[in-house]
């Protein structure tokens, strides 16, 4: 088994067993996932391309950084998303439906969020997640890092998102036959 994540800066790794048990999680349950993403910049995508057999569970994803992107493929609704500069628990959700529907997995996971202080997020950094199964939102929140550089803080989001979805895998009762 290979590790995760190697930073030569020290920054934390993924915990390999939290991502290791995503993977078996899914297989037991003969699940997919697929990942839509922009303040992690594809960290949540290479996590879980990283575990083992990934490719018997890991339909894809999508990095959409802009509001253009983010409505040509995640169907995000724009008026809202331009009023939030795509930065809402809403966004997010309708991210992590729509990937579902793109990849056709039965897990969607998204996030969108500021990994750097700017002033359309009052200076802080934060983001929300959305985890969605079988057209179902599941779980959503918003996340907070007290990192200040934005790779560090980007690594915080995606750790706690893979966190939350293997205790929501776990949680949720598989509705395959």
């Amino acid at each position: 088994m290979h590790p995760i994540v190697k930073q030569e800066n020290n920054m934390n790794q993924f915990s390999d067993s939290v991502l290791q048990d995503i993977g078996s999680l899914l297989l037991s349950k003969q699940e997919t996932i697929s990942v839509a993403e922009s303040v992690t910049s594809g960290l949540l995508q290479f996590g879980i391309s990283c575990i083992k057999d990934a490719s018997k569970f890991f339909q894809g994803g999508i990095t959409a950084y802009n509001i253009a992107q983010k409505y040509a493929h995640l169907k995000v609704e724009p008026i809202h998303a331009l009023e939030v500069n795509c930065v809402s628990q809403k966004v997010a959700t309708e991210m992590s439906l729509e990937v579902c529907e793109r990849f056709k997995s039965d897990w969607g996971v998204a996030v969108t969020g500021y990994a750097s202080p700017v002033p359309e997020s009052d200076n802080k950094t934060f983001a929300y997640f959305s985890i969605s199964v079988h057209g179902k939102l599941v779980e959503a929140g918003q996340l907070n890092s007290s990192k200040e550089n934005p790779a560090d803080v980007q690594h915080d989001f995606a750790a706690a998102i893979f966190e939350r979805l293997r205790s929501t895998i776990i949680a949720h009762k598989s509705e395959k036959v």
